[in-house]
């Protein structure tokens, strides 16, 4: 089996999509309407080239980063993604400890199928909790001080989901909405009918708040010590109103186009990784959700050794040509 390991996450992808039922790979592939954000989430890497330095001395590699004050080997984190259990029976306990191996930061989906407590207690790791406000604020607030009982060091804070994109394959499928076991107790999620569609539709709009604002970022500040990263943000007018009701810092996402569809693609503005760790997961279980992390690593330290970049510090915005660039050159 060794032998025969995937060597790129499209692979994985192939792997993980005969290993699941077509209800979860939608669930875990799909996103909203035409999927169009969807697409070019991954066209718009073909429209940024690489500038490639040469004569530089790239025998030591340096892709140490910090974030929010903890040093971190690689910009490489696993984002908060919803259920891992649709991939694999070891869930988000896996792919903590697959991230933990690799010494990357995970971020822990409120919508985890493992309870905090469990993933926290699976493997010694620096880990950030993700959260939505929801309509009773008294569960987020339950949520928040459960996090900071299980050592959790940042709390992420979706705002791009006041209700849920049209996922057209979850409403086909009929999707099932995943167990929520940290919402026990808290939230009911029984009576989610699936005659019009997907269950995750009603859930969504049945218990997160449409009323958010940025006094709710306040509120959230207000309950917690910890740091408060916002997910969600497209535009810089937002990420400089987010700094301006206390967040610690913002996480530029599009939601992997499952949410508003003809946004910008992520790494337009900037980028993170979500799908492959599931794909990995779903493929090979934690040892495949590793595998891919590792992949994302060494394709990033070959990438920086052929473009003459020593360290993160040197990843500036003059290695890259968008688009734009090439227009303006001609003009």
């Amino acid at each position: 089996m060794e032998n025969n390991l995937p060597v790129n996450v499209r692979e994985y992808q192939e792997l993980a999509k005969k290993a699941l039922s077509k209800m979860h790979y939608d669930y875990i592939n799909g996103g909203a309407e035409d999927e169009h954000t969807l697409r070019d989430n991954i066209a718009a890497y073909g429209r940024i080239l690489l500038r490639p330095r040469v004569l530089v001395d790239v025998s030591n590699i340096d892709m140490s980063t910090s974030l929010l004050g903890y040093n971190m080997p690689s910009p490489i984190i696993v984002a908060p993604t919803g259920s891992h259990k649709v991939a694999n029976p070891e869930g988000e306990v896996a792919t903590a400890k697959a991230a933990a191996s690799c010494n990357s930061l995970m971020v822990l989906s409120f919508s985890s199928n493992c309870r905090i407590e469990e993933v926290a207690a699976s493997c010694d790791a620096i880990r950030f909790y993700q959260l939505y406000v929801f309509k009773k604020r008294a569960v987020s607030a339950t949520l928040v001080r459960r996090a900071e009982s299980s050592g959790f060091k940042a709390i992420v804070l979706t705002v791009d989901n006041p209700m849920l994109g049209r996922r057209e394959r979850d409403i086909r499928n009929k999707m099932v909405a995943p167990d929520k076991p940290n919402l026990e107790g808290l939230i009911s999620l029984e009576n989610l009918d699936t005659t019009d569609g997907s269950q995750l539709a009603k859930y969504v709009r049945d218990t997160m708040d449409p009323s958010l604002s940025w006094k709710d970022v306040e509120w959230l500040k207000s309950i917690t010590s910890l740091p408060i990263l916002v997910k969600g943000i497209l535009t810089a007018e937002d990420a400089r109103k987010a700094v301006e009701a206390g967040a610690a810092g913002v996480i530029v996402s599009n939601h992997g186009g499952r949410q508003l569809d003809y946004a910008p693609a992520t790494i337009s503005v900037l980028e993170e990784v979500g799908r492959p760790v599931m794909y990995g997961l779903a493929a090979r279980g934690e040892a495949g959700a590793k595998h891919v992390i590792e992949m994302l690593n060494r394709e990033l330290e070959l990438a920086m050794t052929l473009c003459g970049c020593r360290s993160v510090a040197e990843i500036t915005r003059d290695r890259v040509q968008t688009e734009g660039d090439r227009m303006r050159s001609l003009l």
